[in-house]
């Protein structure tokens, strides 16, 4: 397939490296996905904003970089006065774009903080801030899987936008079915913002299960029997993936998605495997 430039904006996904060679690596992946003219990158916050410093530390280098960085930003733990001085910091740092979440706190806290639910913070930033920051918020097309039903989570995305969210990034999914039914439930309250598909490229059996099982992400049967089929044979597993993923991001296309968010898992060559299969 020759290549053509994305037919919609993209956008890819980094965790905050935890050692000096795990930065370095992380800026050559940056260097080989730029590449592909993302719309802005992301950068997540650990439980509790237990990676604060790493999560700032990224995104003012991919701001030098010149690139659009969005920070992940977590409340629950935290205080108005933390959160403001940090809104401060990110403000002072040239952001302009923000994935507002509740978070998780390390284990062994107690709930605590000033916010208890994502739609708090971001009510908070556009009190503090006004239109200084474009808010992202999380998504569920498969239901959170803390939520007490589909209906309680689909109102509280609802509570998110109402407070002031500009669009919306969601977990990743292989149902292409399920976004749409929830891009669908959301027109239906009257809610028009973007809601962007997060994408997960295949990169192994266990770790994908693993974090499925964690998120509530749902694996079809049919993926994760052939997944195990393949046993350790890492080549086919991603080929395979590749095949899958590929096939999703062309029906999100052709459906109308606003975007494609990359879950890059700070790696380069598997993105730019599904960019290239889909002839970006």
């Amino acid at each position: 397939m020759s290549r053509t430039a994305t037919p919609l904006p993209i956008s890819f996904e980094f965790f905050p490296p935890k050692t000096p060679e795990g930065a370095d690596r992380l800026r050559t992946v940056r260097q080989q996905l730029y590449a592909r003219a993302p719309q802005f990158c992301s950068v997540t916050y650990g439980a509790g904003g237990s990676t604060q410093e790493g999560t700032f530390a990224a995104v003012r280098e991919i701001l030098a970089e010149g690139v659009d960085a969005a920070s992940h930003f977590s409340c629950i733990g935290a205080t108005r006065e933390s959160v403001r001085a940090q809104l401060a910091e990110l403000k002072a740092m040239g952001v302009r774009r923000l994935v507002a979440l509740r978070g998780d706190l390390p284990s062994g806290y107690g709930v605590g903080g000033e916010f208890h639910y994502a739609s708090d913070l971001v009510a908070f930033i556009r009190e503090e801030t006004g239109r200084d920051f474009h808010i992202e918020v999380a998504a569920y097309p498969e239901v959170h899987p803390q939520a007490r039903s589909a209906d309680a989570d689909l109102q509280a995305f609802a509570t998110k936008v109402r407070a002031g969210a500009d669009s919306a990034i969601t977990q990743y999914f292989f149902n292409a079915d399920a976004y749409a039914r929830f891009v669908d439930d959301v027109r239906r309250l009257g809610l028009d913002v973007p809601v962007v598909p997060g994408i997960m490229p295949i990169l192994g059996a266990t770790q994908l299960m693993r974090f499925s099982d964690a998120c509530g992400a749902e694996i079809p049967r049919w993926i994760r029997l052939r997944l195990q089929g393949y046993g350790d044979d890492v080549a086919s597993i991603r080929a395979f993936g590749l095949d899958v993923v590929a096939r999703l991001c062309e029906q999100l296309v052709a459906a109308g998605a606003p975007g494609l968010h990359f879950y890059t898992m700070n790696q380069s060559a598997p993105t730019l495997a599904l960019c290239d299969r889909l002839g970006w």
